[in-house]
């Protein structure tokens, strides 16, 4: 079915992802590719992810056939997430297979954006074009098709803006209100020709928010251009949470002042101050001479925990669990080893997409 009108006219918008949800999407890892000569090591983290998150709601997970769902279900029962077997048991109830085949892992950016109605228990797809952060990983066929197949297996409304837009590049305080970076939604291999008003347009029509809100740069080691979830998230309404890099010789200290600066600068359509809490970054992690983007930003909210990425950093790693423990009242902050998943250059949420729960909105 053609539909003409975009989410924002017929009533939706996307909701923070600190609402309650339904379940976390996530796409199974498969391409060696994307951690060459690691893969193997980074399914005992990724399953504890999982099962974390599956104590308490549902998770959804892409799968390309039976086999590899197989494969999961083996890695997830061989975790070594400390639990019982009942226990275990419990948490794998929680988790479904959809065979929709992916090239990669990072629901984060080829999942469906959910977007749900301000006025009904309502909701539907957003299916934005990928292209792999700027045709960089090429073949990408299906990821890009992955939000429609998602949209057509719950019988939801989809809609197609017809441009490039990954979910790591957008945060929201789901009240209107959008974080963005220039690096990477005006990057040029993404959508040539688009101007800044233009890609704003499409943020307001098919988000369905009214306030947008541009940063500068990304992290060292960013190969998706500068997404904001490396640098800066919204926790609640009005406060967000951005990372400083403390060593002044380090490549990343002046990028991220830059953009503490332009955090002050910002406010919110009332014209508040955003409320800004520090987190710090991990001491510098190499793999093979590349510098890789680790970043405590990186984390995933859901309903009941935060799941932060850890790198072996005794000082850090503890001062950005308790910072967020503080910015998260009511939910457990759980910090799970990130170094191996890091080779992939992203981590816990550019894996995982967030679907909303309608009936709790």
């Amino acid at each position: 079915m053609k539909i003409d009108l975009t989410p924002r006219e017929l009533g939706y918008y996307f909701p923070a992802e600190f609402a309650p949800q339904r379940a976390m999407w996530l796409s199974w890892p498969h391409k060696e590719e994307s951690w060459p000569g690691k893969i193997h090591t980074i399914y005992n983290p990724y399953c504890e992810f999982i099962l974390q998150v599956a104590g308490h709601q549902k998770v959804c997970i892409n799968v390309a056939d039976i086999k590899m769902e197989e494969f999961a279900l083996d890695k997830l029962i061989n975790c070594s997430f400390a639990q019982t077997i009942r226990d275990l048991e419990a948490r794998i109830s929680n988790v479904s297979f959809y065979f929709h085949p992916t090239n990669d892992a990072w629901c984060r950016d080829h999942g469906p954006a959910f977007v749900i109605h301000r006025e009904r228990a309502e909701k539907a797809i957003v299916d934005w074009g990928y292209n792999a952060w700027g045709d960089k990983y090429p073949p990408y066929d299906l990821d890009d098709v992955v939000p429609t197949l998602i949209g057509e297996k719950l019988g939801l409304k989809v809609f197609h803006p017809g441009i490039v837009m990954e979910g790591g590049s957008v945060d929201f305080n789901g009240t209107g209100t959008l974080l963005t970076t220039t690096a990477c939604l005006l990057n040029p291999n993404r959508n040539p020709g688009l101007t800044k008003y233009e890609i704003e347009n499409m943020l307001v029509e098919y988000y369905g928010v009214d306030h947008i809100l541009w940063l500068g740069e990304g992290i060292v080691g960013d190969d998706t251009d500068g997404h904001i979830d490396d640098i800066v998230r919204f926790v609640n309404e009005d406060t967000v949470v951005t990372v400083v890099e403390k060593n002044r010789a380090d490549d990343n200290f002046e990028i991220l002042q830059e953009n503490l600066k332009a955090l002050k600068k910002l406010r919110l359509p009332d014209d508040r101050r955003l409320n800004i809490v520090e987190l710090p970054m991990p001491n510098p992690i190499e793999y093979e001479g590349q510098r890789l983007p680790a970043s405590y930003a990186n984390f995933y909210i859901s309903n009941e925990s935060v799941i932060v990425p850890t790198f072996r950093d005794d000082k850090n790693d503890p001062e950005a669990l308790e910072i967020l423990t503080e910015c998260f009242p009511g939910r457990k902050v759980t910090g799970i080893d990130s170094v191996d998943i890091i080779w992939g250059l992203g981590s816990f949420h550019c894996l995982s997409q967030q679907e909303p729960d309608i009936l709790a909105i």
